[in-house]
């Protein structure tokens, strides 16, 4: 059985969206596209390459899907486990209203079943079903216990507007820390595991 896995780029005041360019989510008349460019290091570029070198199918929302298969197929390498990777396992794709899957292999998920197409999908594979970005997915999946762990990281850098990973309404969750380090620019890499509900106490009693 494969675990499910999440792979996130966060602000410090957690926004997730669009790290990657100006254009790549403007809804809600975001502004701030490519926020994450600027802490691009050979640090990030080292755990994202061990993070994609672990996967054994990707587990995408629409938009993403969307947004990676218009640039990974003309950036391909073999050899460079993010590309290769993209580029030849298998994808899954949760949506409602996407028919067909251009950029295989790929399967749509009935978005209305969503739950169990992914413990069917999870049953079937070996490594990690990851995710990456898909913002409302990721958010779905984490309200429902379905992520087994989670890499998140955190650049140094607020914006103060912009789709967050965790927003109010939120499933209170407490998480075990099993991995983390800090690349030259700053940016910190944390990794989590849920552990269960959050409890709560009185701090010194």
């Amino acid at each position: 059985m494969a675990e499910l896995t999440l792979t996130t780029f966060v602000t410090l005041d957690g926004v997730m969206q669009a790290p990657g360019g100006p254009d790549e989510d403007r809804s809600e008349g975001f502004e701030y596209g490519g926020w994450a460019a600027p802490y691009v290091d050979e640090g990030m570029g080292e755990f994202v390459t061990e993070v994609f070198g672990r996967a054994g199918a990707f587990l995408f929302g629409r938009k993403t899907y969307e947004i990676f298969a218009s640039y990974w197929p003309e950036h391909d390498d073999p050899a460079d486990p993010v590309p290769g990777s993209l580029n030849r396992l298998h994808k899954y794709v949760a949506s409602t209203t996407l028919k067909e899957a251009a950029w295989g292999p790929a399967t749509v998920l009935d978005g209305e079943h969503l739950q169990g197409e992914i413990v069917r999908v999870k049953d079937a594979l070996e490594g990690e079903l990851q995710v990456h970005g898909s913002g409302q997915l990721a958010q779905w999946l984490l309200a429902r216990d379905l992520v087994d762990e989670l890499n998140l990281l955190v650049f140094p850098v607020v914006l103060g507007t912009g789709r967050r990973l965790f927003p109010t309404g939120g499933l209170p969750t407490a998480y075990e820390l099993t991995a983390s380090r800090t690349t030259p620019v700053g940016t910190a890499i944390h990794t989590y595991r849920p552990t269960g509900r959050a409890t709560f106490g009185t701090v010194g009693s």
